[in-house]
Order: C-alpha cells, then sequence, then structure tokens
C-alpha cells in the first residue's frame, strides 16, 4: 500500500520538464531586452568594444537626452499615439459591429457573410491593389490610411463572434420585451457583459498599430506624419551617426547607444498597456478558443 502511495506521489518526468521548459522560454525572451536596455545605458568605449552584456557599462543617460531632445521623435511618437488611441477604438466599434449581427439567428444572410470574410482569411490582396485602394479613396498623406485599410480583422471578427454566442439569448429576449431597441440592447446589457473580449482586441489592435510601419512606408510620403515605427527604422536600419553628429557630442555618444535608446522608447508604451488589461485579455482569449 505505501508502494502504491509513493509510487502516486512521484512526480512525473513532465510536470518536471515543464518548469525547466517555461523558464529556458522565458530566458529566450528577456535576456535580448536586457541586452538593448544595457546597451542604451552604457558608453561608447564599452559598446564599441563588445564589453556590454546584461548589465550597463560606463553607465550614462546620454542617450536618452539625446534621443528625447529630438523633435522629429516627439513628432513621430504623438502620431503614433494618435493612431493607436484612434484606430483601436475604430477598430473596436467596427468589429463588434460586424461581429454582433452575425451572432443573432435572426440574421439570415449570417451565413454568407462569415463565407466572405473566411476568403479574406485565406486569401490576401496584393500591395497593388492595397495602394490603388487607398489612392482612389483619397487616403494618402494621410492618418486614415493607417487606421482604416485594417480595421476589422477576420481572426478577431470570429474570436468576437464566438464570444457574443456565448451570451444567453435570453438576456437580449428580456431586453426586447421591456421594449429596448438594438442599440439600447448593445449599449446596456451586450457591452458591459464583453469587457474581456473588448480587452482582448484593444490589446491585439493596438500592438498592431503600434508596431505597423510598412502602411506608412507604403501610403506616407509627408515626413511630419510619419509614426514612431518608420523613425526607428531610419535609425536601425540606416544609420544614427547624424543624430550624434545634431547633438554636437560625439566623443560621449555612439550611434549603437542611440539606435537602442529609441528601440527602449518605443516599446516601453505599449508594454505599460498590457498589464493593466492582462485578466480580461486571459479570459477573453479562453472563451474566444472554447466557443463557437
Amino acid at each position: 500500500m505505501s508502494s502504491s502511495k509513493s509510487a502516486l506521489n512521484k512526480p512525473s518526468p513532465i510536470s518536471i520538464l515543464n518548469p525547466i521548459g517555461l523558464i529556458l522560454i522565458s530566458l529566450i525572451m528577456v535576456l535580448p531586452i536586457l541586452n538593448i536596455i544595457a546597451q542604451s545605458f552604457s558608453g561608447p568605449v564599452a559598446l564599441s568594444a563588445g564589453k556590454v552584456v546584461l548589465w550597463p557599462v560606463q553607465f550614462t543617460v546620454d542617450n536618452y537626452v539625446t534621443v528625447l531632445k529630438q523633435i522629429a521623435i516627439w513628432r513621430a511618437f504623438s502620431v503614433s499615439v494618435i493612431i493607436t488611441v484612434c484606430g483601436t477604438l475604430i477598430s473596436l466599434i467596427m468589429t463588434a459591429s460586424l461581429a454582433y449581427p452575425l451572432s443573432r439567428n435572426e440574421y439570415r444572410e449570417r451565413k454568407y457573410i462569415l463565407l466572405l470574410v473566411l476568403i479574406t482569411m485565406i486569401f490576401h490582396a496584393p500591395l497593388i491593389p492595397n495602394y490603388l485602394l487607398v489612392r482612389n479613396l483619397g487616403l494618402l498623406d494621410s492618418l486614415w490610411a493607417l487606421m482604416l485599410p485594417g480595421a476589422i480583422s477576420a481572426f478577431n471578427l470570429f474570436v468576437m463572434r464566438s464570444f457574443f454566442l456565448s451570451i444567453p439569448g435570453e438576456l437580449i429576449e428580456s431586453a426586447r420585451i421591456d421594449g429596448a431597441g438594438e442599440i439600447r440592447t448593445i449599449w446596456s446589457i451586450i457591452l458591459p457583459l464583453s469587457k474581456p473580449a473588448m480587452a482582448t482586441m484593444s490589446i491585439i489592435y493596438s500592438v498592431a498599430l503600434w508596431n505597423n510601419y510598412s502602411n506608412a512606408l507604403y501610403f506616407i510620403n509627408n515626413r511630419a506624419l510619419f509614426p514612431l515605427q518608420v523613425k526607428l527604422r531610419e535609425f536601425v536600419v540606416t544609420d544614427s551617426s547624424d543624430l550624434a553628429n545634431t547633438a554636437g557630442d560625439i566623443a560621449n555618444l555612439s550611434p549603437e547607444g542611440l539606435k537602442m535608446a529609441v528601440i527602449v522608447i518605443a516599446t516601453i508604451p505599449i508594454m505599460l498597456v498590457y498589464p493593466f488589461l492582462q485578466k480580461h485579455f486571459i479570459k477573453g482569449m479562453l472563451i474566444g478558443s472554447i466557443k463557437s
């Protein structure tokens, strides 16, 4: 009897390997971030010698001071904030407006609409038709070109529709019996119950909008409308030595350190949003994955 109990209490190989695997995966994701932060706070001599790994060497904040003094960086930052906030609101409104009727049985044409949406997940329009569409709509060189073309994601639409399907139909019927219209029903019943789904969609859309730079390269010619990610690309892909020359203190600045400072500045804002929505995000993703 005691031997059988000891066998049951003996940890399985999977229970031992799971924590080890999670720790290794976490290190793979965290260590590059720590290296970038360490380089952004390190001096030019240490960076040139390759001495920086996970901890700053010759600690300095000159890289951040130089970057934050640039008006172009602040202008690009404000553009990214406007695109992320307004674009996320537009995407949430449009996705919910389409997902809700597709989740209701009384809408008879919902199967055909779902089929059309599913086709867009399989076949994607190439760049030239997208460019011609944006040009013909008169959206070139405007922030609308960065928000409207991808306002509704087919995957996010199916996730939100699955969440709406999980809401009991009796609640909607009771609201209609009480005389509430569709807008009142959505505003008073559907949306308050959809906070997990809305939080999930908010994170997905906001991260995509904040990190997207390809649309700006294709549709924006006015440099004053470039988002932060395009400026980040200019520093990382091209050369940030011009920024050091502009600062007038080349000896205390390193192009590599300036690049890392810009990367950190471009990454921190969107990372700060996630902890506030984490609880709703996990719940929303689970509901969207198990409901059909």
